[in-house]
């Protein structure tokens, strides 16, 4: 609910959706739920909204996205929601020509916690914090990955063997290993295009002083 330029990150990922023409978007909510919901209500921009309430917010992200299961039924976008971007970001994976695909920044080198996309003859074989000892290309992930219809039951199935595990303090990346290793997943790069996680107060000074005003 952070607003940057007088719109907060949520209602800029629904412009930004709107203007691709998505029309549908299911919201995992919990903590302070309902200034969510008021908010945006059951439409934004064009977009049609649905929400699940994950009741365990406070451990791992996997938790939101089992929550979400059955809605993975179709050909689908997952997003984080704590992420500013430039519309072109999103254009470059809604329109990419692999069926499953993620966005890497190529310029980003690992420096500390960040979350990169591993490649390894062509296709990725990971979402992570944790570098494997051998790959061919490595870079950034931005937090949104594309999945085909056809192959959101292998990676339910992918979330589903590390719930059952007891495994809910994870992130959801981690739990899609298995997923990058039975469905064959792209990428797209966006090195030089601005984006920007927010997990702190110093990541909002910088999206208002370097992100911002390259996004009009």
């Amino acid at each position: 609910m952070i607003e940057l330029g007088g719109k907060s990150l949520l209602a800029r990922h629904l412009g930004v959706l709107a203007s691709l023409g998505i029309k549908e978007t299911t919201v995992v909510v919990g903590y302070k739920q309902e200034m969510i919901r008021a908010a945006v209500g059951q439409a934004y921009a064009g977009v049609e909204l649905r929400y699940l309430v994950n009741e365990q917010y406070q451990r791992g992200s996997i938790g939101s996205l089992w929550a979400a299961r059955h809605e993975l039924d179709r050909d689908t976008i997952i997003m984080d929601a704590d992420v500013l971007y430039h519309r072109e970001v999103m254009r470059r994976l809604v329109q990419s020509t692999a069926p499953n695909a993620l966005l890497m920044d190529e310029s980003v080198k690992q420096q500390t916690e960040e979350c990169m996309v591993v490649v390894r003859g062509g296709r990725v074989v990971a979402l992570t914090k944790q570098m494997p000892s051998s790959y061919d290309l490595a870079g950034e992930g931005v937090g949104f990955l594309k999945v085909r219809g056809a192959d959101t039951g292998t990676l339910v199935a992918s979330l589903q063997r590390c719930v059952e595990r007891g495994l809910l303090d994870m992130e959801y990346e981690d739990a899609l290993l298995d997923f990058f290793a039975e469905a064959k997943v792209g990428f797209e790069r966006i090195g030089g295009l601005p984006s920007i996680e927010i997990d702190f107060p110093e990541d909002v000074a910088r999206a208002e002083r370097e992100i911002l005003p390259k996004l009009a």
